[in-house]
């Protein structure tokens, strides 16, 4: 039944809570440890500046007596000006053990005294153990409900309210900020203890019944059986069930009823750890001169880990759509198909399992139902352009739920503690709209879900979302068409009522056309290489076998000169005659062969006469060898 609003002021620190970062933490990331050292600024838009005349402060605090005879102030949270004054706004403090909550009004029309300073005087504030605090604010009454007890202010002060001015004020946990009268801005007035979920809910207080519930924390003492007690015992719980005390005549009865007590945890994932148990008892003597004392028992419970869920989102994560729907009053659904699954592994333990096997125990996932605490859609680059884009969520989705949600250029939020049916639901409802899609042709989004105030969170479920404009279309269907083959043509044009199936396949067309393309180019490439390798190679043949020949024509022109050794002595002048004829003849046949005296061919008749003689002169030298 509690109210949905809660803004958590110490979360465990994330990508967007990170100005826990810095504290002093607990192994279990829920309590934040303050030295007297450090505080923490709470980012501007997370708190609203006007918290009207009714809200609700809640916190768990663990503190101890402050050193020295007048201690000085240790703030829990405060609300005082950025820069220029010192003013504090709202402020919660502990100052000598006493609890002591500041609320200075803005200046109206009614200059007068109103009600400032609340103070609470209580021993729990001081004994360094954990107690549960609720500061019910409805202005001018202020209450304060202690681990569900209810606690009126011992004394109130007034003060003239606060002139309005534009200064910006600056809200931190653990110190006060001092950003006037000071040459530097800086912290002041450091706590020292421990906190944890520190919240604070605009607009709303919560009644007892709630609060009760809230600080019960869902463990606690309890009895077996209240009939088998007998009548001889009396028994009293304090509100938080934490203290059993019982009253009996015999010791017997005692014996049984303490033997009757138990320790009970209803929560569904309990904090694991240990719970520190003390048994003190206390003999009442008529008429003896010595008592007997019974010394106190020391115990403790255990509580495991418990099995961790795991939460799982599912659903279509890419589509694309034309660019009329998103411009459409109504816009696009997100995530029509959204699923949200928790599944917890469990180890089964047959009896029969021998010790060797132990290792290799079955693994179930079971599936189980609990609430979740948020859901996030983040868009991932750049934030949306409010004036062309937005993310919508018709609140009449939240009636009946525990639910509320809140909008931003960066995503949307829905939060408050529910089902996870009722998440599926409402992120089903989400719509995206973008009036100019000219300039966006995709956005990308980013789901996550929470339980327990980010203790278990889900997988990031990651959104693409492509706009199709109407000229890729015509083009992509134009290739479409361009691809079919000529005899499957008449098929391929579709009726007028099947237009939307032709956008859908789009998309898968472009890829099909793509790789048909690369694959082609490809096969090209090849058959181009293997042809200019086989070229290459026939050349480099052709030229090997015409050196050869070469070769070979030398040999065979070297091995034909065999001339009479005995000739040169008896016909030399006989050779040399044939010859100086020969040379007339073909003079001869130049002459009349030679037509209107071309310059290139008579280079080329000298060349090759030249040639002539270089090869008569190495006869001549050969058979002068022979």
């Amino acid at each position: 039944g509690a109210s949905s609003g809660a803004i958590d002021l110490l979360p465990s620190p994330s990508a967007t809570t990170n100005w826990t970062a810095g504290l002093l933490m607990d192994n279990n990331d829920m309590i934040f440890k303050f030295d007297g050292k450090q505080g923490a600024k709470i980012p501007d838009g997370i708190v609203p500046k006007n918290l009207t005349d009714q809200f609700t402060i809640t916190l768990w605090m663990k503190h101890g007596p402050s050193p020295g005879l007048r201690a000085e102030k240790e703030t829990i949270l405060c609300n005082s000006d950025k820069t220029e004054m010192n003013r504090h706004h709202y402020a919660l403090y502990v100052h000598n053990c006493r609890l002591v909550f500041l609320l200075r009004k803005d200046f109206d029309q009614a200059d007068t005294f109103r009600p400032a300073e609340f103070h609470w005087k209580l021993d729990q504030i001081c004994d360094k153990e954990w107690h549960y605090y609720v500061v019910n604010v409805e202005f001018p009454i202020v209450t304060l409900y202690m681990d569900g007890t209810t606690y009126e202010p011992y004394l109130v002060t007034n003060d003239w309210p606060i002139h309005p001015s534009h200064i910006a004020m600056q809200l931190t946990v653990g110190a006060c900020w001092q950003g006037g009268e000071v040459t530097k801005p800086r912290f002041a007035q450091y706590f020292h203890g421990s906190l944890a979920s520190l919240t604070i809910r605009p607009g709303k207080i919560e009644s007892q019944k709630v609060i009760s519930c809230l600080q019960a924390c869902k463990e606690g003492l309890d009895i077996n059986s209240l009939e088998s007690l007998g009548q001889g015992i009396k028994y009293h719980f304090n509100p938080s069930q934490s203290v059993l005390v019982m009253e009996g005549d015999d010791i017997e009865h005692i014996n049984q009823a303490l033997r009757k007590v138990s320790y009970i945890n209803s929560r569904q994932f309990p904090t694991a750890g240990v719970r520190r148990l003390k048994i003190s008892s206390n003999v009442q003597c008529f008429g003896e001169d010595v008592c007997i004392s019974i010394p106190d028992i020391d115990a403790y419970v255990m509580v495991f880990q418990a099995n961790e869920p795991k939460i799982t989102i599912s659903g279509m994560d890419h589509f694309a759509r034309p660019a009329a729907q998103f411009e459409s009053e109504r816009g696009v659904i997100l995530l029509p198909d959204i699923k949200i699954v928790s599944t917890v592994t469990k180890t089964e333990h047959p009896v029969d399992l021998k010790e060797h096997d132990r290792d290799n125990k079955p693994v179930v996932l079971e599936e189980m139902l609990h609430n979740l605490d948020f859901c996030d859609i983040l868009v991932i680059g750049p934030e949306l352009e409010p004036e062309q884009e937005c993310l919508e969520l018709d609140h009449v989705e939240l009636q009946g739920k525990h639910l509320d949600a809140t909008n931003s250029t960066a995503g949307y939020s829905i939060y408050g503690v529910d089902s996870m049916h009722n998440y599926e639901q409402v992120l089903r409802q989400i719509r995206y709209r973008n009036w100019y899609t000219s300039a966006t042709f995709d956005r990308k989004f980013r789901v996550k879900c929470s339980e327990l105030n980010g203790r278990y969170t889900s997988n990031e479920f990651n959104l693409e979302v492509n706009i199709l404009h109407s000229s890729n279309t015509n083009f992509m269907d134009h290739v479409n068409h361009m691809i079919v083959q000529p005899q499957f043509l008449q098929s391929v044009h579709p009726p007028e009522g099947a237009i939307s199936a032709v956008h859908n396949s789009v998309v898968p067309s472009v890829a099909t056309i793509v790789i048909i393309i690369c694959v082609s180019i490809l096969i090209f490439i090849i058959t181009l290489g293997v042809y200019r390798i086989r070229t290459a190679h026939q050349h480099s043949s052709a030229d090997n076998e015409g050196s050869k020949e070469n070769e070979m024509d030398w040999d065979d022109s070297a091995l034909t000169i065999t001339v009479n050794p005995m000739e040169k002595y008896d016909k030399p002048h006989q050779t040399e005659e044939e010859s100086e004829e020969e040379d007339d003849d073909i003079d001869d046949e130049d002459d009349d062969d030679t037509t209107s005296a071309e310059s290139d061919e008579s280079e080329e008749e000298e060349e090759e006469e030249a040639i002539v003689q270089k090869g008569a002169k190495q006869n001549a030298t050969r058979q002068e060898q022979l």
